[in-house]
């Protein structure tokens, strides 16, 4: 993980290759970036979208 400016990137490693993504440092934000993000780590980890919902909430 690391911060440039007004963004956060971070990586992971894995058998497919290295994956990243950038997140907004916001405390809120936007519906479909949010979505984008979501989709995106839950096709690296293989786990549904629903699935990383519930496990934010439940924290």
């Amino acid at each position: 993980m690391r911060q440039r400016g007004s963004h956060i990137r971070m990586r992971k490693d894995t058998v497919l290759g290295e994956h990243s993504i950038t997140i907004p440092p916001h405390r809120e934000v936007a519906t479909g970036t949010l979505n984008d993000i979501l989709n995106q780590v839950g096709l690296w980890n293989n786990v549904p979208k629903e699935q990383l919902i519930a496990t934010i909430r439940g924290l």
